[in-house]
């Protein structure tokens, strides 16, 4: 297939933002909001989930003419994968792909799609409140979540596992029709900070959050990460300070953000020539909590050997700060717990272009909408040194976040 690309003026970012929520592909970082809408031109199937040895010399097939562009314009796929990382999943190239940062802006088309602006001018800004709820269930319960982490405890304090990610989820119905457009406008004022995103997930619905995590960032020979592990929540209308500087010296918190930075320097290193992460982690503070996070840069001497943003990608997932470590042991100790999957929740969402450049994030914070249905996902990392209780109320204000983007009063 042949698309064009094109330079254009820079557009109204809450038209696009909304365009894309809706029933489009939103990746928006404070940085470059990136929005696909249109039907789908292209798919990548993924059988085999992130086990599918596809790369993406599967996008640089098609042909691209116009104007140049930087990475991640052009021929770009988006995808929803589920953390499960042997589930299928597929990347997605739409008909029109706008791309644009503070003063720029590109749009990319396929061959006859028609007229971009139709759709733009079409728009009708969200206008929806938070409502009601109208029914809600518990998975598990938060007295069940609490046991649930005082058994993996146990296990952690056996040595059997050194770290292993639970969560809980919020399943509810509200009068309407809940508009991801009203959501992703939301949660962009609430989390600034955060990458917003809005995609179809691979069982139908629609997945809108904002993540704190970069996964991993990749352009050219270089890639980035940002991995967040080790939290403490944060109270309504007082200053972070003292919070914060307690979470740079809990040796629990410590803990649980090193062996994350650990497995993710230790898997890049079996690739990457050059690697450099913060000597000490930093605080990624949020509205009702705040992370330990690093930054890890790594390099290759070769471009030609340098794998792409998909093969990165399926170096690291799941890592330490959704999973748990060892990566096997903990999926097992994950499915026996919590018995319900996760679906979308903590796995991948992001691009990938046909040069091999992309972003990844992890798909936290969000929500995943079925017209008036809903369904949130939190987790916490367990550490030997953890307390049942204190993981129940950080999953508790995590989930506040999203929730309070859907309802009036959250649960």
């Amino acid at each position: 297939m042949k698309f064009t690309r094109r330079a254009i003026a820079p557009l109204r970012p809450e038209t696009l933002r909304a365009l894309a929520a809706r029933d489009g592909w939103l990746v928006e970082s404070p940085d470059v909001l990136r929005a696909g809408f249109g039907e789908v031109s292209v798919r990548v199937e993924l059988a085999s989930g992130l086990d599918t040895s596809t790369t993406t010399s599967a996008l640089s097939e098609h042909e691209l003419v116009g104007d140049e562009g930087p990475a991640g314009t052009g021929v770009v796929a988006f995808a929803t994968l589920p953390f499960d990382r042997t589930a299928p999943g597929e990347l997605l190239v739409p008909e029109f792909v706008i791309t644009q940062t503070a003063g720029e802006a590109w749009v990319s088309a396929a061959e006859g799609a028609g007229d971009w602006r139709e759709r733009y001018e079409s728009v009708v800004a969200p206008t929806q409140e938070t409502q009601s709820l109208r029914s809600l269930t518990l998975q598990p319960t938060p007295e069940e979540y609490a046991h649930n982490v005082a058994l993996a405890v146990e296990i952690l304090r056996r040595k059997e596992i050194d770290k292993v990610v639970l969560a809980r989820a919020v399943l509810g119905s509200v009068p309407d029709a809940i508009d991801a457009a009203a959501i992703a406008q939301r949660l962009r004022v609430r989390e600034p900070v955060c990458t917003l995103y809005s995609l179809p997930s691979p069982d139908g619905r629609r997945f809108v959050g904002a993540s704190p995590e970069l996964l991993v960032r990749r352009t050219g020979v270089t890639i980035q990460c940002h991995p967040l592990a080790g939290t403490i929540t944060l109270p309504p209308n007082v200053a972070p300070d003292d919070y914060e500087t307690w979470l740079l010296g809990s040796t629990k918190n410590l803990h649980e953000h090193a062996v994350v930075v650990d497995e993710i320097v230790a898997n890049l290193a079996n690739v990457y020539d050059d690697i450099d992460a913060d000597a000490e982690p930093s605080i990624v503070a949020l509205r009702t909590v705040a992370h330990l996070a690093t930054r890890i840069t790594a390099t290759s001497h070769d471009l030609d050997a340098a794998p792409d943003a998909l093969e990165v990608l399926r170096m690291l997932h799941p890592t330490a700060a959704v999973g748990g470590m060892p990566r096997r042991a903990a999926y097992d100790l994950i499915r026996r717990l919590e018995q319900h999957d996760r679906g979308a929740f903590a796995g991948p969402v992001g691009w990938v272009d046909a040069n091999g450049d992309g972003e990844w994030w992890i798909g936290l914070r969000g929500v995943l909408l079925n017209g008036r249905e809903f369904e949130a996902w939190a987790g916490a990392g367990i550490v030997s040194e953890s307390d049942p209780i204190a993981e129940r109320e950080e999953t508790k204000a995590k989930l506040a976040v999203v929730l309070s983007s859907v309802l009036v009063e959250t649960p």
